[in-house]
């Protein structure tokens, strides 16, 4: 039998910052488990791997049960399986939304302690940001931030077309407003990926009493007497089950799905729903895997006039050219996310929301995450995603076995608002494209495609072509102890068993305005100073000593 003072359960985004955090008292025993491998492959530095992690490398295959509202279509769900988590796969977009997404926590939620100016100075902890240092952001943290480092023209053709349509230029989404389009702030250092596996955990992995067990899977959390006290896991090939116990707390950290999974695994969760696939009832806590909320994504894509984006490095000897120039010069289309223009605007111009209620995301190629056959010029895509979706969807269990996938269920556009909004979303990304600054390097419009503009046709596009944005939260929401469908409390004690917090993705009540990566990083580094009973003052003097 092992012993620790703390075990985490996921090494992703938040299982990294809490490695880092919790092991910096030499004292205290941690064990951080991750079912996933090492970041080793250069896929995982180079900025450009993201393109390979959307086919499925590094995930767990997941994919959801059909989605009723989109013609029951069922949709590829990538879930990251490698250490760092959704941080080593993504397209490492560094955005945080708005400070009433944070203030909706509290009022909407009963998150107190969870408002912007509390959240805030946990964000700019983990900021090394190559650009600003202002009351919005900081440098000397684990996690780089960068602007991009060669972006192309194409990427001010659209901030022009934005501009004839009203839509001004921003330079820091993360600043003093959201609003505009501009260039994506990304979590990259010197060119190369900073997840938080190499910002938060790499810098760390030598301490003695830090232990990281990877292609290990956590089967269940062990509960006595209404306590955590441990985890049974498995590693590598073996099925036997190892027992490791923590003498303080068991931290489950293993994301928006993963999380409501491992608990309802440990019988935590909805009773009925346990008993339904034979787990044994520990905790009737119905809160467990609902609220399942996530950003559907659609988008337009165009053939170019010209070699204007990165498609032609699809090719061999473009290929092999853009790696010689990376590793010489650290620039050029490897050192590119390839989604790294983009912006915040609004679905409905007339009656506008209280923040941008849209984001675009402008892919230099056709075919990046999902798009059509090669075009002779190639081709540009702009995604566009409705920011704050009412459906609410489940992560349930499909049998007893550990082994078995998850039913995943966004849920997506179950209320007709969402479909509204999205709508209006991938029209204003149409209008977008269609801009005067945009024909130098726009031929035509592939998808949707020419006479495709009703309502109807335009929601049967979506149906055939939407995709999640991987943005997954809420199915372990912070809530008042009192709220039946609350799973943990604001400082991410699991409601009603000792010694087990929750604290990952899942534990927030809404979906930020934005990509979910910062958030998940600023969650962990606040949850560690909940975990370690410390005020962020007493923490911050603690840093500088």
């Amino acid at each position: 039998m092992e012993i620790y003072d703390y075990i985490i359960t996921g090494g992703g985004s938040a299982g990294c910052v809490l490695a880092n955090r919790l092991s910096a008292d030499p004292a205290v025993r941690v064990l951080l488990v991750e079912a996933g491998g090492s970041d080793r492959h250069p896929f995982f530095h180079w900025p450009a791997g993201f393109a390979k992690m959307t086919k499925g490398i590094a995930s767990w295959g997941w994919q959801t049960v059909p989605q009723k509202h989109l013609g029951d279509r069922v949709l590829r769900f990538t879930q990251a399986k490698v250490i760092g988590g959704g941080s080593s796969i993504n397209a490492q977009l560094y955005t945080r939304g708005v400070p009433a997404d944070y203030e909706d926590w509290v009022t909407r939620a009963g998150a107190n302690g969870w408002g912007y100016r509390d959240v805030l100075p946990y964000f700019k902890r983990s900021e090394n940001n190559q650009r600003f240092a202002n009351h919005y952001h900081s440098y000397g943290g684990p996690l780089g931030v960068s602007n991009p480092i060669s972006p192309m023209p194409i990427c001010e053709a659209f901030f022009q077309a934005g501009q004839e349509l009203g839509i001004p230029f921003n330079p820091d989404f993360n600043g003093r407003q959201q609003e505009g389009l501009g260039y994506y702030q990304l979590t990259q250092l010197n060119a190369r990926r900073s997840s938080a596996a190499t910002g938060f955990l790499a810098p760390v992995r030598s301490r003695p009493n830090l232990t990281v067990r990877m292609q290990a899977q956590v089967l269940r959390v062990l509960v006595e007497q209404g306590r955590a006290v441990g985890v049974e896991l498995v590693a590598g090939t073996s099925r036997t089950p190892i027992i490791a116990r923590a003498e303080r707390e068991v931290i489950v950290s293993s994301g928006a799905i993963g999380s409501p999974r491992l608990l309802m695994q440990s019988g935590i969760g909805p009773a009925d729903h346990l008993r339904a696939v034979g787990v044994p009832v520990v905790h009737d806590l119905p809160g467990v895997g609902s609220n399942l909320q996530d950003h559907l994504d659609l988008f337009v894509i165009a053939e170019c006039s010209g070699d204007h984006t990165y498609d032609k490095f699809n090719r061999p000897h473009h290929a092999a050219w853009a790696g010689i120039e990376y590793l010489l010069f650290r620039r050029g289309p490897v050192a590119s996310s390839l989604f790294e223009t983009g912006g915040f605007w609004y679905a409905d111009g007339v009656q506008r929301d209280r923040s941008p209620d849209i984001q675009f995301h402008l892919g230099l190629g056709s075919g990046i995450e999902a798009g059509v056959s090669r075009m002779p010029n190639g081709g540009v895509t702009l995604n566009t995603a409705y920011l704050r979706p009412r459906s609410r969807g489940t992560v349930r269990l499909a049998s007893a076995d550990p082994a078995a996938a998850p039913l995943l269920d966004p849920n997506y556009w179950s209320e007709p608002h969402d479909r509204i909004m999205a709508i209006k979303g991938l029209r204003l990304a149409r209008e977008i494209m269609r801009q005067p600054a945009m024909a130098r390097f726009v031929a035509r419009e592939i998808l949707p495609g020419v006479g495709e503009d009703s309502d109807e046709a335009l929601f049967r596009y979506a149906c055939a072509n939407a995709k999640t944005d991987h943005h997954p939260v809420g199915t372990c929401r912070i809530g008042a102890a009192e709220d039946p469908m609350s799973v943990v409390t604001p400082d991410l004690r699991l409601i009603g068993i000792a010694g087990l917090r929750v604290v990952d993705a899942s534990v927030m009540p809404f979906v930020p305005s934005c990509n979910t990566n910062a958030p998940t990083i600023m969650v962990a580094e606040k949850g560690a100073d909940h975990i370690l009973g410390r005020s962020l003052e007493r923490a911050e003097a603690a840093q500088e000593h």
